[in-house]
């Protein structure tokens, strides 16, 4: 079992400085600017030393960050299963993909990182069923927009007029873009000056100012980035498997690509396993199946690889989403909860919980909390590049009127049926 063993952070402590700062300052105390830079100066000290400490050699060996040296520790597996395009059953199940990831990210979104017993209460609130079965009725402060995009309510049913903009769904748009800039042989540097060109703001990470300031792409997510395990690396799974259908080995060496310039070790393979996934589940109509062959594209004694295969050895004795959330608490306590590993355990069981019912899937998943769009986002684009567009019922999907907005620069939208059209002219270059 892994055992994390976070110690305690420092937050109380830096509270407490800046109270006693802040009464000193009130008793008209002498000295006090020249206290706090002492304070902060020890702290720098003590950042540089904690950031050099090494890293453990036998775990540094088997989680590599080059692509050469992560196919090297793969286990066997399937690493392709279509070697021609079957464009039809491809594009009803791409649609599923999409439409799955855009509506488990819509529940999801205004709701994210709040605890069950917050969404519960919320629910008897407003005297909706919970785990949702549907979209909320009403956002917690409607009027505040989302990535100065879309206002919050615009993620509820009487106010969605397309799929809301979020961050997750903006790596899909974007990575279609950067295979339709760059091509098929896109290189990191591609996709940090994609991120450049396109991203106004790239949430819960250094990288895209890091890439502003000239650092170049492949050297970006290890510049004072302590987030490069977090889930960014995973909301960017989705074009990948995508344009790689049936394909996983090359959906996940796309990945590898463009997961180098956020993320590193786990971060990276987050992302890989996510693109396999997706691409794998093109080709074999199972989730389950899917979340099994994934394993096949990154290194096997990795911790992400572990914590996947406990994920999956126990998903039978995870019934709904109170005892995936106490098994995540239990296992990973103190882990931030928007890292890769805890969600990809939470991204499993709520594929397992619902099977085939997606309504289910993305309703159990959204009310296991942490980074709960994002989870729920995964899941439905696995399940419907799974089961297809017909397996997600109309109500999810009726508000969307063939656009998705986004906060990309220069494309406030895109349309539905002409990036299935897109993705599918990728598809056919990515087998040809």
């Amino acid at each position: 079992m892994t055992n994390y063993n976070y110690p305690e952070g420092l937050q109380d402590s830096a509270r407490t400085i800046n109270l006693w700062a802040q009464l000193k300052t009130e008793t008209g105390a002498a000295g006090i600017p020249e206290k706090l830079a002492e304070i902060k100066s020890l702290l720098a000290e003590k950042l540089t030393e904690l950031r050099a400490l090494p890293d453990d050699p036998a775990l540094r060996a088997a989680e590599p960050d080059d692509l050469d040296g992560i196919r090297a520790l793969r286990p066997a597996g399937t690493r392709r299963y279509w070697t021609e395009l079957p464009e039809a059953t491809y594009r009803d199940r791409l649609e599923g993909a999409w439409l799955g990831r855009c509506a488990g990210c819509t529940l999801g979104s205004i709701v994210e990182l709040w605890a069950p017993e917050q969404m519960e209460a919320w629910a008897a609130y407003l005297g909706e069923a919970f785990p949702p079965a549907d979209y909320w009725s009403a956002a917690e402060r409607p009027f505040e927009y989302k990535y100065e995009t879309s206002r919050r309510d615009a993620f509820t049913p009487a106010k969605m007029d397309g799929v809301p903009t979020d961050d997750d769904l903006i790596y899909t748009q974007l990575g279609m873009l950067i295979l339709e800039d760059y091509g098929i042989d896109f290189s990191t540097d591609d996709v940090g000056a994609a991120w450049v060109k396109y991203l106004p703001v790239s949430p819960a990470s250094p990288v895209l100012g890091n890439l502003q300031a000239g650092i170049p792409a492949n050297q970006a997510a290890a510049v004072d980035n302590p987030t490069m395990f977090w889930i960014i690396g995973d909301i960017q799974s989705d074009p990948w498997g995508y344009a790689a259908p049936g394909y996983p080995e090359k959906a996940a060496e796309f990945s590898w690509r463009n997961a180098t310039v956020s993320s590193r070790r786990n971060g990276i393979y987050g992302a890989m396993y996510f693109s396999a996934v997706i691409a794998a589940a093109f080709a074999t109509g199972d989730p389950l199946q899917a979340l099994e062959a994934g394993l096949a594209e990154i290194p096997a004694d990795c911790v992400l690889a572990r914590e996947v295969r406990w994920a999956l050895d126990i998903a039978g004795d995870i019934k709904d989403y109170r005892a995936a959330r106490a098994a995540a608490e239990e296992r990973y306590a103190g882990m931030h909860p928007v890292h890769t590993i805890n969600n990809v355990a939470l991204t499993i069981w709520g594929l397992n919980i619902g099977g085939d019912n997606f309504t289910k899937v993305i309703g159990e998943t959204v009310a296991m909390g942490l980074d709960n769009d994002c989870t729920a986002a995964s899941a439905g684009s696995i399940f419907g590049a799974a089961y297809g567009k017909d397996a997600i019922p109309e109500h999810w999907t009726r508000n969307f009127n063939n656009k998705a907005h986004s906060f990309i620069i220069g494309k406030e939208s895109f349309a539905i049926d002409d990036m299935i059209d897109r993705f599918t002219a990728l598809a056919r270059r990515v087998h040809a």
